[in-house]
């Protein structure tokens, strides 16, 4: 008996999905909130965050010291104090609702400040995951020009590769590229700018450690680094400290300091 149409629509409704279909599906599912990101209003550049971040105060150093240690007891990877010179807290004047949980109070001009206790404490699990790769297996992606000497200075110390201005798209996922690699972790600087990288790593389904600050969706992320993403001394703290317990685990020669990552912390505004 010949197929009619309303067989042929019945069969096509039935038929099962392809890899690929269920791939862009569960993309499309998250659509809504990428386009909540290209319609966020940037309330803040990246140029004002760097400027505020550069003018921590002694007395905002001592303050925000304070009120950390009530919350946690025993040692934090840095001293609280090189966490706050170093303007790791500062967020934007945006929270998305992914990001809330790790704000605890707003400046007086705005600014979201993040819990410097959570910063340590996703650190910590970030480093864990970070451990369990050996560097070939893993690779940092920063297009943020802030990150880009931080980043290749984590590549150095570390062994690991890292991609900074561009990243190039597919580069592990399509097998004809000369220069294509597998890779087993991706670790990246912001979730919105280096979004290819998380893009492409979610179609592998591989984890991600991203760093995201408080105006960040944390979708496909594996593991968050709460943190100001924006300013130079921040970004290289982080990188710092992942390259540091990273070298640590692997009996890697490690010497750098933290201002070979963030530059002089004597800038620190004192009045």
């Amino acid at each position: 008996m010949p197929k009619t149409k309303s067989n042929e629509n019945s069969e096509e409704k039935t038929a099962p999905k392809s890899l690929a279909e269920q791939l862009r599906e569960r993309m499309s599912r998250d659509e809504p909130q990428r386009e909540s990101r290209t319609k966020l209003k940037q309330d803040i550049s990246d140029e004002e965050i760097e400027k505020i971040s550069k003018k921590i105060s002694k007395k905002e150093v001592e303050e925000e010291t304070k009120a950390v240690k009530k919350q946690k007891d025993g040692e934090t990877l840095i001293p609280l104090e090189d966490y706050i010179k170093c303007a790791v807290h500062l967020g934007t004047k945006v929270i998305t609702p992914h990001m809330r949980k790790f704000v605890y109070k707003k400046r007086a001009d705005g600014l979201a400040v993040i819990n410097t206790v959570s910063i340590d404490e996703k650190l910590r699990e970030a480093i864990a995951l970070l451990i369990k790769h050996n560097p070939e297996q893993i690779y940092l992606a920063c297009k943020r020009e802030a990150g880009w000497d931080g980043a290749k200075l984590f590549s150095q110390t570390t062994g690991i590769r890292a991609f900074t201005k561009t990243y190039p798209p597919g580069i592990t996922t399509n097998l004809i590229l000369e220069n294509f690699f597998e890779a087993e972790l991706t670790i990246i600087c912001d979730p919105w700018i280096d979004r290819n990288a998380l893009v492409d790593t979610f179609r592998l389904k591989k984890p991600v450690i991203s760093f995201c600050d408080t105006n960040n969706y944390t979708n496909q992320v594996t593991k968050i680094i709460p943190c100001n993403n924006k300013a130079k001394k921040s970004i290289g703290c982080i990188l710092y400290i992942l390259a540091r317990e990273y070298c640590k685990a692997k009996g890697i020669p490690f010497t750098a300091t933290l201002e070979d990552f963030t530059g002089p912390l004597e800038e620190v505004a004192i009045r």
